[in-house]
């Protein structure tokens, strides 16, 4: 069979095979750590490339040479369980709120050493005492010995388990509860508990929703160093709105009870509390309420708690216009000794920060480096987001740094995205791929505190990393590699661990530009050559109808230099489309300047972005063939009068917005799950943005747009949404039809924000397909 055949037979196929291997992510490592010296790496990975279930694994690497790098199976979830994986509803709620899709063991938690591991399948809590020469590895089922009877109402579900830094014990939460469990002899006891009566809207150990969702912090309890301290969350979401996720297609079925921080309404109150456990067993010693102004800064961002030095705390305003970067004043082990029980702990104000819009939370920040506390600042003067150490920047003006993977007393390892205007100069190894090396390529790089950078990649691409010892771990795709590359090194050799999964079976046909005055990065994907071969000037087709497919809303790029990227795009183009990809305002790596230009204006200026993308898209390609390669085909001009816009989320919002307020450029739109009423969507994403007025919301609404459909809408919303609740679309719905407008709409039932279903995922793409195609070429 000739590739010809193969590329058409993959094209045919993707829409499944897409869904049969959740996104081509299974078989792929993730979830790397590297522990001790730097020779050991845990990391998660099913089995094959339509595999969900991931085990843990092991690599390792003999810092001696006498043995070969190698990878070895350190704890397999088929083994452990019978029977199909029960998932208990707070950790689905978890794993929705981390966007995970895999099934087994999806998380764990390792002693410093990474000798001792915890995790959780269906349900249960498992321990691994890693041989870490290699040979088998040991696992047992950690049934919890309650010392107290009356705890054991508290022995599930077990959720987020974390091992303590010497291995010796491990806690976990049920909501309810703090447990604590000793390792050595599964002796067990609930170290903080909620009364009865509070259960249903007070929880412990736990990240509250608004911070799972939108602050990208899903612990809600911390191990100090000592192994025998714990900071604890709890959250009490008593005064926020009370709504109910349904399941009309089983009308027997009570609807699920759902604590839901809509904007300009109430967040959870937070509260945070030291617990010092016994010297040798389970049971709690002393406990201790943490002390900050939370009237004032209400938001607790992050906790960090590293060796040699005491917890620290980020907390913001309700605005986020400001926040205090705190250390908590904890007892040393005498001074525990004596600590009066339930007497506060105080804080000491090591850093603040103010941005008139709003502030970023930069993961990896804050953390020590050294003596030194590290924090992220939104530098406007300089149009950069910088690193500090004692408030002074020392990372250079135009590197955007995105996040803090490690800190040492001599760099930071970090990625970071450049912006060429302000950063002309790029070091050796960059030099022939300069002009890729933008906000599209999220670079791992070290910077020392001269501000000196090193590259750690090379190749533009979407990259991450991590570090211990004078070990390192790189991962991440680029436009040449459709699998994840996942490298391991230390000790001057190296492991390139292996990846399973599945690819589409073609290359995308991407030609990346820039659209618009204000240099909008975009990505244009037209079909590939027929039959295999090469396209010239009479082969390609003088006019296509065009698809835009934008994210274009606050803290998400589409426009990368990652191949997956553009496969979805691909296949879209193979049905006789250009598809564009444009990055408006807001769009995030180009900057503050560029983030908070859509202020109080989002609604407005991501339109803007993607009509003046639309206008200026044929002249870019007439530059594009202007300054083609010899071996590259002639772009086909965009017919701009049959133009579909298509996203979700944010994307959706977009989308429906478009032939809404745009129907002069926009003649069709597929909207998934969009955001139409910003008073339905949470406090912490929204408020950052439209701020704490009313009005705002009601400028920035879709649905009072609602009479003015004149173009194809096509509304696809899940049932069980709990992020982007189908509220969303119903109200809008329900306006067009009180205006007379003829609309479409695709309730799924089951489908939360993720369409992870084989089957709705395959044949809603189909359905997409025959509504543009109906709209666009007919």
């Amino acid at each position: 069979m000739n590739d010809s055949v193969l590329i058409r037979d993959s094209i045919a196929n993707y829409a499944a095979h897409k869904a049969n291997t959740v996104r081509f992510t299974c078989g792929s490592p993730k979830a790397m750590r590297v522990f001790a010296d730097g020779s050991r790496m845990l990391f998660l990975r099913s089995s094959g490339d339509q595999d969900t279930v991931a085990s843990l694994w092991m690599a390792t690497i003999d810092r001696y040479g006498d043995n070969k790098p190698a990878e070895t199976l350190v704890a397999d979830p088929r083994t452990l369980i019978d029977g199909n994986e029960e998932v208990p509803p707070e950790e689905r709620a978890r794993r929705e709120r981390a966007r995970e899709a895999g099934t087994g063991i999806v998380d764990y938690s390792a002693d410093v050493e990474g000798r001792v591991v915890a995790f959780t399948v269906n349900g249960a809590l498992f321990v691994t005492e890693v041989d870490v020469a290699g040979g088998p590895s040991q696992t047992r089922r950690i049934v919890p010995n309650f010392i107290h009877a009356e705890d054991e109402q508290f022995a599930s579900p077990v959720l987020n388990p974390r091992m303590s830094a010497d291995g010796t014990r491990v806690a976990y939460s049920t909501g309810s509860a703090l447990v604590v469990v000793n390792l050595n002899d599964n002796s067990a006891a609930a170290v903080m508990t909620v009364p009865a009566e509070r259960r249903d809207v007070v929880k412990v150990g736990l990240a509250e929703f608004a911070a799972g969702e939108e602050m990208d912090r899903y612990e809600g309890f911390w191990w100090g160093p000592d192994s025998r301290t714990l900071l604890v969350e709890e959250f009490d979401s008593t005064e926020e709105p009370l709504w109910y996720i349904s399941d009309p297609v089983h009308p027997d079925r009570n609807a699920m009870p759902h604590r839901y921080p809509r904007a300009l309404t109430h967040n959870a109150i937070v509260s945070l509390t030291a617990v010092r456990l016994e010297e040798d067993g389970p049971q709690r010693e002393a406990l201790a309420p943490v002390e900050w102004d939370r009237e004032a800064f209400e938001y607790l961002a992050v906790v960090r708690w590293e060796f040699g030095h005491l917890p620290v705390i980020q907390v913001q305003n309700r605005a986020q216009t400001d926040d205090r970067i705190l250390e908590i004043v904890m007892p040393d082990a005498k001074q525990w000794d004596k600590h009066e029980d339930h007497k506060p702990l105080h804080t000491r104000e090591l850093d603040r920060h103010h941005n008139d819009q709003w502030l970023d939370l930069v993961q990896g920040t804050p953390c020590y480096a050294g003596k030194w506390i590290v924090c992220a600042e939104n530098d406007m003067l300089n149009d950069t987001n910088r690193l500090t150490i004692n408030g002074i920047a020392f990372t250079p003006a135009g590197w955007q740094v995105r996040k803090v993977l490690d800190a040492n007393e001599h760099n930071v390892l970090c990625v970071v995205q450049r912006t060429p205007e302000l950063a002309p100069d790029v070091p050796q190894e960059w030099e022939s791929t300069k002009q890729y090396h933008d906000a599209r390529s999220y670079d791992v790089v070290t910077i020392d505190y001269d501000g000196n950078i090193t590259p750690v990649t090379t190749e533009p691409g979407v990259w991450t990393a991590a570090r211990a010892g004078d070990g390192i771990v790189v991962s991440g795709r680029t436009m040449s590699t459709p699998r994840t590359v996942t490298e391991f090194s230390c000790a001057g050799q190296s492991l390139l661990v292996r990846n399973l999964a599945a690819e589409p079976g073609f290359t995308p046909n991407v030609r990346f530009t820039t659209l618009g005055e204000d240099h909008m990065f975009a990505a244009i994907i037209t079909p590939m050559a027929p039959e295999g071969g090469e396209i010239n000037e009479n082969d390609a087709p003088k006019k296509l109808p065009v698809i835009m497919q934008p994210y274009g809303g606050p803290g998400f790029q589409r426009v990368t230099m990652s191949v997956n990227e553009y496969w979805d795009a691909q296949w879209w183009a193979e049905q006789g489309y250009m598809v564009v990809i444009c990055d408006g305002h807001g769009t995030t790596g180009r900057g503050p300047k560029w983030d908070r230009a859509i202020w109080h204006t989002m609604k407005q200026v991501t339109l803007d972005d993607q009509v003046h993308a639309v206008q200026a898209l044929n002249g870019a390609i007439d530059e594009l063939n202007a300054a083609k390669e010899a071996d590259e085909a002639v772009l086909p001009q965009a017919d701009t009068d049959h133009v579909g816009i298509m996203g979700w989320s944010y994307g959706g919002f977009l989308s429906a917005l478009a032939v809404l307020d745009a129907p002069d450029t926009f003649a069709a739109a597929c909207a998934g799950a969009p955001p139409t009423d910003w008073t339905l969507y949470d406090t912490h994403y929204t408020e950052r943005y439209l701020g704490l007025e009313e009005r705002t919301y009601e400028d920035n609404s879709i649905i009072k747009d609602a009479p003015r459909l004149s173009r194809p809408l096509m509304l696809i919303h899940g049932f069980a949404d709990d992020n982007v609740t189908i509220a969303h679309s119903l109200r809008l719905s329900e306006a067009l039809l009180a205006a007379g407008k003829e609309h479409t709409f695709l309730p799924l039932n089951g489908i939360t924000h993720m369409t992870n279903d084989p089957v709705v995922a395959h044949n809603l793409l189909l359905l997409q397909l025959d509504f543009l195609d109906k709209a666009l070429k007919h």
